[in-house]
């Protein structure tokens, strides 16, 4: 019986000899079962996974970077932002190539002229990519299942704390006073959810301890000129606006299961999971 490993080594020699053959610029690998896979492409390679660190043979090659996005988004929405972060870094220009394996397959994906993931999602995204992807895990996890079945809505707000809680208040007690959760702690998980039904934020260090819950933003998108698409609510309007007079990223999810997030005061990733699910 063939394993997964071999499956993937397998696959990944057709990716290697197509990305020679059509010129990419880069080798997507995704979810790779193994660390120590030996990769024969001279260009840019981006290995996709879980963790944010990579083995100490990987990191003493300059052409290899480790990202970590949740594969929950969809096959469709990782490739959006692997071709964002190619584009936004220099490494792919529009209408060139990049190709990925997966477990399961070998595809070919084009850099569009017009992203729908702005560039500046990087700018952040870098310095705690683990922190930014538990978040949006959380967030899609919360959009399919509810809480105790009902919609959920509510917003994270990560990095730039002192900031952040300058332009914040509490609504409620917080739950999480005096105790050193951290977000990437699998247990914290459904701490998070069942929390999430307060209103206000929740506040999220870029190292991923949660310091408070219940946070109201003290924000005025009118005065900051904050301009969203017609249809979104104050909750998008205060991700917004915090994110415009902080250095810090929000995410938020909306009770319709849309999860949204912000930088600089703009919508730079958007994904309704639910939608995902019924096609």
């Amino acid at each position: 019986m063939v394993d997964t490993l071999d499956v993937f080594e397998a696959l990944l020699s057709t990716a290697e000899r197509l990305a020679k053959e059509i010129n990419a610029k880069a080798l997507v690998l995704v979810y790779p079962p193994a660390e120590d896979l030996e990769i024969n492409f001279s260009g840019d390679i981006i290995i996709i996974s879980r963790e944010s660190e990579v083995s100490s043979k990987k990191e003493k090659k300059n052409n290899v970077k480790n990202l970590s996005f949740p594969v929950s988004i969809g096959l469709q929405n990782l490739l959006n932002l692997i071709s964002a972060f190619l584009k936004s870094r220099g490494i792919a220009d529009k209408n060139e190539f990049f190709v990925y394996v997966t477990n399961e397959s070998v595809g070919v994906k084009r850099i569009e002229e017009k992203s729908s993931i702005s560039d500046e999602f990087f700018e952040k995204f870098e310095k705690y990519s683990n922190v930014i992807s538990r978040v949006l895990e959380i967030a899609i996890e919360l959009s399919i299942e509810g809480r105790e079945g009902m919609p959920v809505g509510t917003i994270f707000v990560i990095g730039d704390t002192k900031e952040v809680m300058k332009h914040s208040h509490q609504l409620v007690p917080n739950p999480f006073k005096g105790h050193n959760l951290n977000i990437l702690d699998p247990k914290v998980k459904n701490v998070i959810k069942e929390f999430s039904f307060l209103d206000g934020a929740f506040i999220v260090s870029s190292k991923g301890r949660i310091i408070a819950a219940g946070r109201y933003l003290d924000v005025d998108p009118k005065s900051l000129d904050v301009s969203l698409p017609q249809g979104l609510g104050s909750r998008h309007l205060a991700s917004a606006a915090i994110t415009k007079v902080t250095k810090a990223v929000a995410i938020t999810l909306s009770e319709s299961g849309t999860v949204r997030i912000f930088k600089n005061g703009r919508i730079v990733f958007e994904y309704n999971p639910r939608l995902a699910i019924n096609l």
